[in-house]
C-alpha cells in the first residue's frame, strides 16, 4: 500500500520563441544539417534521375508515378520497426550502419545503370530498397533532434530540418538535369551514394554521450505495442496523425504527377523540370524564413488552415495554365507545404516524452508518407484514366475541405504545452518479497474517498488518469464506486508483468501525468489515494505458480500484507 498527495507542481505551457537559425549555432547541429543537405541533395538528383529515367523509356503516368510509391512505401512496412530499433539501441550507431547499407544500394544501382542493363522494373525495386534504408533512417534522424539543441529550439529545429529538403529540391533536381543531359541518369545514382556517405562522416565526428546499459530490454513486440498503445490513449498524437494524413494525401498529387505537367503539359526537357522543382524548394525556403513570424500572429490551426487553401489553389493554376503564370503558384506551394511540415512536425516532436520518441516519430512518418505512398499511386491511375487536369483540380478540392475542417478537427489546446519530463512522484512499491520481471499479471488496485457532491468532477478527472495509465502500460483500467461506502472509490488496471509496471512507474509516468492525477486527487475527501498491487495466481487457463512466498523476516514490515498478496482495499480495517 502506498498513498499519494497532491504535487503543488506547476506544469509549463509554452516555449519560448527563438530566431529560425538559432540551432546552427551548436556545433553538432549544424555539422548534421550541413551533411543532411548534401545527402538530400543527392536524394532529389536520385529522384529526377529515376523519373526522367522511365519518361525517356517512354513509361505510363501510372509508372512514373510510382516512383514516389516506390520511394515511400516501405515506410508503412519498416517505418515503426526503425523507430523500435532506435528506441532500444544506441542511435548514433543504428544511423551509420543504416547509412553504410545506403551507400552500397545506391552503388549496386549506379553500377548496372552504367553497365546499361537497367530496366524501370529494376529501376523500382532498387528504389524501394533505398527507400527501405530511409524508412530505418528517419526515426531515429528525427528522435536525436532533441539531443542536439534545447527544447525551446526545437520548432526551429524541425524548420530548419525541412530546409535541408527543400533547398536540396532547389538545387538538386536542376543539377540532375545538368547531369542526365550531360552523362545520364547513371552519373545521378553515383552521386547520390555518395552523397550518402556525408552523413557517415558527421555522424562519426558526433561524441554522444553514452547511455546506461539496459538490463531489462523490451522486445521488438512488446516495443511496439507500447508505441502503438501510446497512440491509442493519445488525443493529442492521435489528432497530429489525423490531420498529416488529410493534407498528405492530396498534396502527394503535386509531386507524383509533376514529371508529367513538365513533360506533356509544359513541353520540358529534364532541365525544365529541374527549374520546375527548384521554384517549389525556393517557395519552401522562404517559407521557413516567414514561418516564425506567420506563427506569431496566426494561431497553428489557422497556419494549417490557410497552407491546406492556398496549397489547393496553386494546385488549380498548376493544372489549366501555362507554365509562366504558375511560377509564382509553385512558389506558394513550396511555402504552403512548408508551413504544414514544420507546424506537424514540431507539434508532435513537443509531444512526445524521451521513452517512446522514436516509435513516435516512426507512426507519424509512417501515416505522412504512408498518405504520400497511396495518394501517389491514387493520383496515377487517376490521371491516367481521366487526365492530368481533372486529376489536379479534384486534389485541390480535396484540399480545399482538408483547409474547411480545421475549423472541427483542430489540433488539441495542449498540444506542445505538456510538461514531458519523467515524474517520481509514483512511489516505488515496497513488497515482502521480490518478484521476478516476468512476474504477472499484476493487478494495481488504488482506493479514494471521494464526497457524494464531488463524485462527477472526480470521475472527469479520472478519466485523464485512465489515459494516462493506459498509455504508459496499463490496459483493463475501470472506475468503481463501493456499494457499501458511498465515498469509497476504486481505481483499477492490469499490466502484463512486474517489468512493464516497473517501466510504467519509473521511466513512463510523466510531469503531465502526476498533474492529472493530482487534480483527481484534490476532489478527494484527504487528498490522498492508496495503491495495493496483486499477483495472478490463477485463471481461465488454470494455476499459474504466483509470486515467490513472502520472507517472514520481512512479515512485519507492511500490516496488510498477507503472503505477498495484497488484500483487496475494503479488507482493511481502516476502509
Amino acid at each position: 500500500m502506498t498513498a499519494m498527495t497532491v504535487s503543488s507542481d506547476e506544469v509549463q505551457s509554452g516555449h519560448r520563441e527563438t530566431s529560425a537559425w538559432a540551432p546552427l549555432k551548436i556545433s553538432i547541429y549544424r555539422n548534421l544539417f550541413i551533411a543532411q543537405l548534401v545527402s538530400n541533395i543527392g536524394t532529389w538528383m536520385q529522384t529526377v534521375g529515376a523519373q526522367w529515367f522511365l519518361v525517356e523509356h517512354h513509361s505510363s503516368a501510372t509508372v512514373i508515378a510510382l516512383v514516389q510509391t516506390a520511394s515511400l512505401t516501405p515506410t508503412l512496412v519498416l517505418g515503426l520497426f526503425g523507430g523500435v530499433f532506435a528506441d532500444l539501441f544506441d542511435r548514433r550507431r543504428l544511423l551509420i550502419v543504416i547509412q553504410t547499407y545506403a551507400v552500397l544500394t545506391a552503388a549496386v544501382l549506379a553500377t548496372l545503370a552504367f553497365a546499361g542493363v537497367l530496366t524501370p522494373t529494376w529501376l523500382l525495386v532498387f528504389t524501394v530498397a533505398i527507400g527501405c534504408g530511409s524508412a530505418l533512417t528517419a526515426p531515429a534522424w528525427q528522435a536525436i533532434q532533441p539531443e542536439l539543441v534545447p527544447r525551446e529550439q526545437i520548432p526551429a529545429a524541425a524548420s530548419l530540418g525541412s530546409v535541408t529538403v527543400n533547398v536540396a529540391r532547389a538545387i538538386g533536381p536542376a543539377l540532375a538535369g545538368v547531369v542526365v543531359l550531360q552523362a545520364g541518369p547513371a552519373a545521378v545514382f553515383a552521386l547520390n551514394a555518395v552523397s550518402f556517405a556525408a552523413i557517415i562522416v558527421a555522424l562519426r565526428s558526433w561524441k554522444r554521450p553514452g547511455c546506461a546499459p539496459v538490463s531489462d530490454r523490451e522486445s521488438i513486440g512488446l516495443s511496439i505495442l507500447a508505441a502503438l498503445r501510446w497512440v491509442r490513449h493519445g488525443p493529442v498524437t492521435r489528432r497530429i496523425l489525423l490531420r498529416s494524413a488529410l493534407f498528405a494525401f492530396p498534396a502527394s498529387a503535386l509531386w507524383a504527377l509533376l514529371p508529367v505537367t513538365a513533360a506533356q503539359h509544359w513541353h520540358m526537357n529534364s532541365c525544365g523540370y529541374g527549374l520546375v522543382l527548384a521554384a517549389l524548394g525556393v517557395g519552401a525556403v522562404i517559407g521557413v524564413a516567414l514561418i516564425a513570424h506567420i506563427r506569431r500572429l496566426c494561431a497553428t490551426n489557422t497556419v494549417l488552415a490557410g497552407s491546406a487553401a492556398a496549397y489547393a489553389l496553386g494546385l488549380a493554376v498548376i493544372a489549366i495554365g501555362p507554365f509562366g503564370p504558375a511560377i509564382p503558384l509553385l512558389l506558394v506551394c513550396g511555402m504552403a507545404w512548408i508551413a504544414t511540415l514544420t507546424t506537424l512536425n514540431a507539434a508532435v516532436q513537443l509531444s512526445l516524452p524521451q521513452w517512446v520518441r522514436a516509435r513516435g516519430m516512426a507512426v507519424y512518418l509512417l501515416v505522412f508518407s504512408g498518405s504520400q505512398a497511396l495518394g501517389s499511386y491514387v493520383w496515377g491511375l487517376t490521371a491516367a484514366h481521366v487526365g492530368l487536369a481533372s486529376s489536379l483540380v479534384t486534389a485541390a478540392a480535396l484540399l480545399l475541405l482538408t483547409a474547411a475542417s480545421v475549423a472541427v478537427l483542430p489540433l488539441r489546446p495542449e498540444t506542445g504545452t505538456l510538461d514531458l519530463t519523467t515524474s517520481t512522484a509514483w512511489p516505488t512499491p515496497t513488497l515482502v518479497f521480490q518478484p521476478d520481471p516476468t512476474d504477472g499479471p499484476v493487478l494495481v488496485s488504488t482506493s479514494y474517498h471521494v464526497a457524494d457532491d464531488r463524485i462527477d468532477q472526480f470521475t472527469a478527472a479520472m478519466l485523464k488518469v485512465g489515459r494516462s495509465r493506459s498509455r504508459t502500460g496499463g490496459y483493463r483500467w475501470r472506475l468503481y464506486r463501493s456499494g457499501e461506502d458511498p465515498e469509497l472509490v476504486i481505481e483499477e488496471f492490469t499490466v502484463p508483468s512486474w517489468a512493464e509496471f516497473d517501466r510504467q512507474h519509473s521511466t513512463r509516468w510523466l510531469a503531465s501525468d502526476h498533474a492529472a492525477l493530482a487534480s483527481a486527487l484534490r476532489c478527494t475527501v484527504d487528498g490522498r489515494a492508496e495503491e495495493h498491487w496483486y499477483f495472478a495466481l490463477a485463471g481461465p487457463t488454470g494455476a499459474r505458480g504466483g509470486p515467490p512466498r513472502a520472507d517472514a523476516s520481512a512479515s512485519g514490515q507492511r500490516s496488510v500484507v498477507l503472503n505477498g498478496i495484497l488484500p483487496q482495499p475494503w479488507a482493511n480495517p481502516r476502509v
